[in-house]
């Protein structure tokens, strides 16, 4: 499977053509979302990584072969750049989510370490109401003991009950552990094979 970048965009006018179905990687700063999109991609730099939160600063399109998008987007919460460019981020996704025709569903990810913040809660919620698909995905499994992580899984997929019907998908990219079951969700909500 190859997987390159395409471009950065900040708005509808710099997207690529709505030629193919895609799908966006969403979650808040430094939660691993580049990370995880090099596993996809079994590239270690095809998606800007870093220590610092909010290195992602524009829309970043990945293309997989001819039939799909990978779609990463700046991060939510924690990041230091000042207040009126996070406020630009902000408006930027938003007007992604609700007027991009191509947009299928998201990968929503969260850190299995921490409990599910209101900002998470309230992308599903919105994802939701847009009629975007929600994969939720727990990064950094590899931090904890693999019964820990199994049940922290748990209890974020009982808190999320309410908003999402999908069961968290547990990923480590250090490991590579949930890629193949990641790819097989996109896969299946997309209906391609």
């Amino acid at each position: 499977m190859k997987v390159s970048f395409v471009k950065s965009a900040i708005d509808e006018s710099h997207y690529p053509a709505p030629d193919r179905l895609e799908v966006a990687f969403m979650g808040r700063s430094n939660v691993g979302k580049s990370s995880l999109i090099n596993a996809l991609a079994n590239r270690k730099k095809l998606a800007r990584t870093g220590s610092t939160p909010g290195r992602t600063q524009m829309i970043n399109f990945f293309a997989v072969g001819s039939r799909l998008y990978l779609v990463d987007l700046p991060g939510y919460g924690f990041a230091r750049v000042p207040v009126k460019v996070k406020d630009s981020w902000g408006r930027m996704v938003e007007k992604y989510l609700i007027n991009r025709p191509t947009l299928k569903a998201a990968v929503v990810i969260l850190d299995i370490r921490r409990d599910p913040a209101e900002g998470d809660k309230d992308l599903l919620g919105r994802l939701k109401r847009y009629g975007i698909h929600s994969i939720i995905v727990l990064t950094k499994a590899d931090k904890l003991s693999r019964q820990k992580s199994r049940r922290r899984a748990g209890l974020i997929g009982k808190e999320l009950e309410g908003i999402s019907h999908e069961r968290p998908l547990v990923f480590s990219a250090r490991t590579g552990e949930g890629r193949d079951e990641i790819w097989e969700k996109i896969q299946e909500i997309l209906g391609i094979p």
